[in-house]
């Protein structure tokens, strides 16, 4: 079984700054690209940013120049480290991977969302 889980969410004042962690583990065969997308009440889910196997990263334009993201891939971990955080960047923060499993079975998997709150 394979799952993903996120830490690192809470209450930040504006400008202030906070990192998300996230553990892929299980039965993993591989890793392929890896992200985070946040969600507020009543609206879709979006993309905050992506990262390759190889480090190749993409940002959503209203994050860019403030959220960074990077991995770990010998921990199978991915990070987003979040600066200059606005109200609007309040949402519930989920992890996504693209991962072969064991059994070469390649699937998109979600963490359980942590939550973020920025104060105005």
């Amino acid at each position: 079984q394979v799952q993903l889980v996120e830490s690192g969410g809470g209450l930040v004042q504006a400008g202030g700054s906070l990192r998300l962690s996230c553990t892929a583990s299980g039965s993993i065969f591989s890793i392929n690209a890896m992200g985070w997308y946040r969600q507020t009440p009543g609206k879709q889910r979006e993309l905050v940013a992506t990262i390759t196997s190889g480090g190749g990263t993409n940002y959503a334009d209203s994050v860019k120049g403030r959220f960074t993201i990077s991995r770990d891939n010998a921990k199978n971990m991915v990070y987003l480290q979040m600066n200059s955080l606005k109200p609007e960047d309040t949402a519930v923060y989920y992890c996504n991977a693209h991962m072969v499993s064991s059994m070469r079975s390649l699937n998109n998997y979600w963490g359980q969302g942590t939550q973020v709150t920025v104060s105005s």
